[in-house]
């Protein structure tokens, strides 16, 4: 017999799944919009005797933030916007260092440069502490390498963590160049895919560090943090444990969501000041 909290877990993974998919399709309504917009914009612009700089098409990663209830009917902009929620101190998070992401964009994945025999470490270095993660190069090589590239090149630097989910899927996502404290996230990326690896038999207990996406092969710079057992389908590629600053994450959580809700931006205003791959 399913017990009550089973099922309520069952209930809750489902929702999750309902949300992303509704968000996926979304998402993609919006991007097939901005790309008609898009060539309006170059046309007049270059009418003008102007230029147009296009950084790259930004994804749609699937557990992207859902600080807008996917329940909400879309409704005509209004001149206005209400105020955004009160932000509450948090112990142990401070100050963010001072700066903003980079904008890097890059055309295609990167050139395998890791050694998928040898031990790699991220540091997160947050406002909130300190998070190390080991990489399981073994497994995940084109993500390891990714990641690698992309701490080299400072692309996680004052990025913020978009998204906090709290009810039965228990996860810090991150990694979104375009989130901010009030823009929802879940768009942004490092201009290019790779290819999925390392889902069969794929599990996310406490500690796992893992990819977000779209649907199959689209992963890129968006990753989640898992700070309780949550049980997801195999889709999403575990890449790394965190061994040190699990409870900086708990601590996160345990603040909850600026919106109040079990799925939205995380009270504390999470940064990275820095992320570095380290071999060894």
């Amino acid at each position: 017999m399913v017990s009550s909290e089973q099922r309520r877990r069952q209930l809750a993974r489902e929702k999750f799944e309902r949300q992303e998919k509704r968000r996926a399709e979304a998402a993609a309504a919006r991007k097939r919009r901005n790309t008609i917009m898009g060539t309006s914009l170059a046309v007049v612009v270059l009418a003008g005797g102007g230029t147009l700089f296009a950084t790259g098409a930004f994804d749609s990663d699937k557990a992207t933030s859902a600080a807008s209830s996917p329940q909400a009917a879309p409704t005509q902009a209004t001149p206005t916007q209400p105020a955004a929620p009160t932000r509450k101190p948090v112990d142990g998070c401070a100050a963010p260092a001072p700066g903003a992401p980079n904008g890097k964009q890059f055309k295609t994945e990167p050139a395998m440069t890791i050694d998928p025999s040898g031990s790699y470490t991220m540091a997160l270095d947050t406002n909130c502490g300190k998070v190390t993660v080991a990489l399981d190069a073994a497994k995940a090589p084109h993500t390891v390498n990714s990641f690698a590239f992309l701490a080299g090149e400072q692309f996680f630097d004052h990025t913020k963590c978009h998204r906090l989910t709290t009810d039965g899927i228990f996860v810090l996502q991150c990694g979104d160049p375009t989130a901010s404290a009030t823009v929802p996230g879940g768009m942004g990326g490092p201009g290019y895919k790779f290819k999925d690896e390392n889902l069969t038999g794929a599990a996310y207990p406490a500690g796992t560090v893992a990819m977000a996406n779209s649907g199959p092969d689209t992963n890129g710079s968006q990753f989640f943090l898992v700070y309780k057992d949550t049980q997801l389908p195999p889709n999403y590629i575990p890449f790394g444990k965190i061994t040190g600053g699990l409870d900086v994450v708990q601590k996160i959580a345990a603040a909850g969501t600026l919106e109040g809700s079990s799925d939205g931006h995380p009270m504390a205003d999470v940064t990275f000041n820095s992320v570095t791959v380290s071999k060894g």
